[in-house]
């Protein structure tokens, strides 16, 4: 008698001790689900912050106080699960440089590990990805979001005018120079005297280059104006011989009023030649009674100066430089990056993440291709918390958590009486 009794004591103490281990493995589990629902409230309102769920997982052990066929649930194991693949409300931002991705793609950023002697940003080389679009420009003109990373893009080459082909972080300085705007249109004044006339126009990128126009007197009343580098590419002009207006342009007729102008074909790009108006000396004109001619002089349509006013963003994630002439120039293009797997990101502090095995390698897309998404100016994304959802399962995981506890307690008053079985 005394032995089954020793049998069933022992039997019945390992399986109260398995319900404490369970229980026990059940309280951690409900801190770990309170951590994910806490850390989710906290950051309800941090911009592009991805709420995390908690997933529960049993362990079934087999074991010798078990029938055959039959197993023992002895623990349960709680473990986070990322949602970066969850797309955020886009709102308005009075952050003119902010941006909003809608899709599935990341900005590229990196951070400062230290400052230079002149109080420049020292930059890692660790790639980093966040949804956080919250950028401004730091005394430097660096771009940086609220966490401090330094977002990253193609510079466009001061010297070229190209966009670069690697990744760097965009700094528009305050000293960024005006590059010349392309030309367009020739406009030509004066009266010919058969010497050169020598213009400066500027190609897309702001390069310059020197342009020469000949005129040369085929009678009294008329001249060709022709492009130095191609004798082919020139224009016959006939003036009217009592006020040395332009009468036509390669024979053609034209109103009184109407524009005068041939085409130029050739270095730096094809442009628009205004020689004046039919019918009027404003342009270019010939000497009568005998005067001496002026000379023609040349000059483009292009803007050569401006000093910096700002930034502008673009929804094709182009960064441009404003100016005080009323122009603006690209200076940086923005691309985004997408994951096989988005949700296997390794967390970092800052709402930022680096790639791991699992969530495949970075793939750097223009915006808009590749589902990448499309960005929203002056915008920003909200934090994906569910603030209603998450407090219910709050109150969840609270009973949870006190209904463990129970377990325990229950549990030490069977052992208490299991021991005394046989005294």
């Amino acid at each position: 008698m005394t032995r089954s009794l020793f049998h069933v004591r022992e039997y019945a103490m390992s399986s109260i001790i398995n319900a404490v281990h369970t229980a026990v493995s059940g309280l951690n589990s409900q801190s770990h689900a309170f951590s994910d629902l806490s850390n989710n409230i906290a950051n309800s309102q941090t911009t592009g912050y991805k709420a995390s769920t908690t997933s529960f997982e049993d362990y079934v052990t087999n074991n010798e106080l078990a029938n055959d066929g039959e197993a023992l649930s002895d623990s349960v194991v709680a473990t986070t699960r990322q949602h970066n693949d969850n797309q955020g409300m886009v709102t308005s931002s009075t952050n003119s440089s902010a941006l909003a991705i809608s899709g599935n793609g990341f900005f590229n950023v990196v951070q400062a590990t230290g400052q230079s002697n002149d109080s420049t940003p020292v930059l890692g080389s660790q790639q980093y990805y966040t949804r956080n679009g919250d950028f401004s420009q730091d005394k430097n003109g660096y771009l940086v979001n609220t966490s401090g990373y330094y977002l990253e893009g193609y510079n466009v080459d001061s010297s070229t005018g190209s966009l670069s082909t690697s990744l760097d972080p965009i700094q528009v300085p305050s000293t960024i120079a005006f590059r010349p705007t392309e030309s367009t249109k020739l406009t030509m004044t004066g009266q010919p005297d058969g010497t050169p006339t020598l213009a400066t126009a500027y190609d897309s990128k702001g390069n310059a280059q020197t342009v020469s126009l000949n005129w040369t007197q085929v009678d009294a009343t008329t001249w060709t104006v022709t492009n130095a580098n191609n004798a082919d590419n020139t224009a016959t002009v006939k003036f009217d011989a009592s006020t040395g207006a332009i009468a036509s342009v390669n024979g053609q007729s034209q109103a009184s009023g109407s524009t005068a102008s041939f085409d130029y074909e050739g270095s730096p790009q094809d442009m628009t030649v205004n020689l004046g108006t039919i019918g009027s000396t404003n342009g270019v004109s010939i000497a009568t009674d005998g005067a001496t001619p002026s000379g023609v002089t040349t000059v483009s349509d292009s803007v050569t100066s401006g000093n910096f006013s700002g930034i502008s963003m673009q929804t094709d994630g182009s960064v441009m430089a404003t100016f005080d002439n009323g122009y603006s120039q690209l200076v940086a293009k923005i691309p985004l990056t997408t994951f096989a797997d988005p949700n296997s990101l390794s967390a970092q502090n800052g709402q930022a993440y680096t790639a791991t095995a699992q969530s495949g390698s970075p793939q750097i897309n223009a915006v808009n291709t590749n589902g990448a998404g499309t960005l929203t100016t002056g915008s920003v994304e909200e934090s994906t918390t569910d603030l209603t959802g998450d407090l219910s399962k709050l109150i969840v995981a609270q009973q949870a958590y006190g209904a463990n506890t129970k377990v325990v307690s229950t549990a030490d008053q069977l052992l208490q009486t299991t021991l005394a079985m046989i005294q």
